[in-house]
């Protein structure tokens, strides 16, 4: 067999691989979108809008804030102190990610936590996260 068949036949196959693998990941990507999209409108933004209302009777002034594909509660205090919840996707399998941000003496320090599949994301996994996230932003 010629040397310029197998070279296309192999180039073919790569080419048909590549195009599958996107496929897919787009189609996770779409369907992790829909289930995040659900997470948020029925779970999520509703415990913000819970936690936020706690922290006010108690003291602490945050605001939030619901930009497309995210919630994210922010103190009035320092625009660097805040936690969110948003999706993403730079990985194989697309996860929810909870961010928070906060400002000290020295520095603002940002941290990440994969929080999972938001297919499978529960409320106490979300409330547990959401918890633990919080304490340096309240702890002065």
């Amino acid at each position: 067999m010629e040397i310029s068949v197998i070279r296309k036949r192999v180039r073919d196959t790569i080419d048909r691989a590549k195009r599958r693998r996107a496929l897919d990941r787009r189609a996770r990507t779409d369907d992790a979108r829909r289930a995040f999209e659900a997470f948020l409108e029925h779970t999520a933004v509703p415990m913000f809008r819970q936690i936020d209302n706690v922290l006010r009777v108690e003291g602490y002034a945050f605001t939030l804030h619901t930009p497309p594909d995210s919630v994210r509660l922010m103190s009035d205090r320092r625009a660097e102190d805040y936690l969110e919840l948003r999706l993403d996707t730079r990985g194989e399998a697309p996860q929810a990610l909870g961010r928070v941000s906060h400002a000290r003496a020295s520095g603002v320090y940002e941290s990440e936590q994969p929080l999972g599949d938001p297919a499978t994301l529960t409320e106490e996994e979300l409330l547990s996260w959401f918890l633990r996230a919080l304490e340096p932003l309240v702890e002065r």
